[in-house]
């Protein structure tokens, strides 16, 4: 294959009459992703690990392009739903639904807006309806049987800077919707709204308000707290048994100026376990605290459980943007591991919480201060995974150093400063989460990796290279078992899903869809 082949190959899509969604069963949210991909993360752990194996070490060579499908429009940054063999994938204002065998159009919703078009991770499904977030900050309805407008409400005013990405998530009767937003001088937050009419049912801010506790992490006497940031950028994930949903929130602002916000700035840069019914803070834990780096935490938060000394131990481990693997007590939030990926030169020492403590002189300053990682971060959004069975975490990384400057008048909102990335290059990383320490890495070279990651029963992990080529690895060794070239980038996360005995693999290149498959057997 060629670099041609995203344009010799094409084909466009048609508009066409098909079978649609019978609608989602709830149950498929509470099991592994087979014949289904019914939410963001393919399941409620985050793990993005599939147990469908038809595609496998033993014939990954025979692996071929089943259909190709483009799209106008901006690159696809979505991960597809794939329900009752129908996909639902997303732009920044469009939806569209597609044959998941044919990849041929059935329908297409354009909604055009106002803005910040950065990306769009992907729509939700309760039922028959799917809910899908904007650039102008509103959260639309949709039917999944044909695009129709069920209801749009606002979640945020736009003109005071917020915009939305995230691909929402469904738990039980309540839509979870997060905020996006850079250089934003108003609070991040996490609502939940009702599936039938997008009425509030809870609202949870990032800061908390004046006098609550996590308020005391803010300068007292001051409007700080009010300008503090914190986005939901990316979807949370769910453990049904402790009933807990847990999120990554955004940096605080202003971005590089800390000095009129001294203190930790809770909850931003924090990792957060919510009650999902009610909205109630359980827990939470700060891996980046009084952050003035850009380094969010909204990495996703990747449920699994193990046993130690034959008690079995709920888990949540984060890959952060801040250069840390973080492994806690799920139930508790407990630090259990906190351990480097890349090198860093930022912290002083790990405190007794198991959380970084920032040095003060690698904060932004007028001559520049030099800091690994950068201010893009040590991963970022870029999907992890995990694999039950190599029992390795696994994240898209990049060793990253940047220049932070302070801006002479230290603005007090927005960024305050600059940074200059100077120099990056990029490895998938295996980390074993019981030290924390990495087992391999593979590299995928020079400059900023834009792939996320996918495992599956089929002892492969998928992901992209910088090169524009799509690889299949070992997941225990990192060793290349398949590669092709694209002809452009992958900027979003593979996917898989099983139809009429046959398993796909789904990688968005720019905008277009392609489907890979074994070739039918004969």
């Amino acid at each position: 294959m060629r670099r041609s082949l995203l344009t010799s190959i094409l084909f466009a899509c048609s508009l066409q009459a098909g079978s649609v969604s019978e609608g989602l069963d709830p149950a498929a949210l509470l099991k592994p992703a087979t014949d289904t991909w019914p939410t963001y993360n393919g399941d409620y752990s985050g793990r993005r690990f599939s147990t469908l194996s038809q595609i496998n070490q033993g014939n990954i060579n025979q692996l071929t392009v089943a259909w190709m499908s483009q799209v106008k429009g901006v690159a696809i940054k979505s991960t597809p739903l794939e329900v009752d063999g129908i996909l639902y994938f997303t732009t920044p204002d469009n939806v569209w639904a597609a044959d998941a065998r044919t990849g041929k159009q059935i329908w297409h919703y354009l909604r055009e807006s106002q803005g910040d078009h950065i990306g769009q991770r992907g729509v939700a499904m309760y039922g028959t309806w799917l809910y899908f977030e904007t650039p102008d900050c509103h959260l639309i309805s949709l039917n999944a049987k044909d695009g129709t407008v069920r209801w749009d409400l606002e979640l945020a005013d736009p003109k005071l800077g917020y915009f939305a990405t995230m691909a929402p998530l469904v738990i039980r009767d309540h839509v979870l919707v997060g905020v996006s937003g850079d250089a934003t001088d108003v609070p991040g937050f996490l609502e939940s709204l009702e599936p039938a009419t997008g009425k509030v049912q809870w609202k949870w801010f990032t800061e908390p308000k004046p006098g609550e506790p996590g308020s005391e992490t803010w300068p007292q006497g001051t409007d700080a707290i009010a300008h503090g940031g914190g986005m939901t950028w990316m979807t949370g994930t769910y453990d049904p048994q402790l009933n807990l949903t847990y999120w990554g929130t955004g940096n605080p602002n202003p971005v590089l100026n800390g000095d009129i916000r001294k203190g930790d700035d809770l909850y931003t840069c924090s990792i957060v376990a919510l009650d999902p019914d009610t909205g109630k803070l359980k827990w939470y834990f700060q891996p980046s605290p009084h952050d003035t780096h850009d380094w969010d935490a909204v990495q996703t938060p990747v449920l699994f459980n193990d046993t130690d000394n034959g008690v079995e131990r709920k888990l949540l481990a984060q890959g952060s943007r801040n250069g840390y693997f973080f492994l806690l007590d799920r139930t508790t939030g407990e630090h259990i591991v906190t351990a480097p990926f890349v090198k860093t030169n930022w912290s002083e020492g790990i405190d007794a919480k198991g959380e970084p403590r920032p040095k003060r002189e690698k904060e932004p300053k007028p001559d520049g201060a030099l800091v690994s990682p950068g201010s893009d971060g040590a991963t970022n959004w870029l999907a992890p995974s995990f694999d039950p069975q190599s029992g390795l975490f696994y994240l898209s990384a990049r060793r990253l150093w940047s220049l932070f400057y302070m801006t002479a008048d230290g603005k007090p909102e927005g960024w305050a400063g600059r940074d200059r990335n100077l120099w990056a290059t990029s490895f998938i990383a295996a980390i074993d989460y019981m030290t924390g320490k990495v087992r391999w890495e593979h590299p995928i070279g020079e400059g900023e990796g834009t792939a996320g990651i996918l495992t599956t029963a089929g002892n492969l992990l998928f992901s992209a290279d910088n090169n524009d080529n799509l690889m299949a690895l070992d997941p225990a060794t990192g060793k290349t078992l398949w590669h092709v070239p694209l002809g452009g980038r992958l900027v979003a996360s593979p996917m898989t899903y099983e139809l009429d005995g046959r398993q796909y693999l789904l990688t968005p290149i720019q905008n277009v869809m392609i489907a890979w498959a074994l070739p039918p057997s004969k």
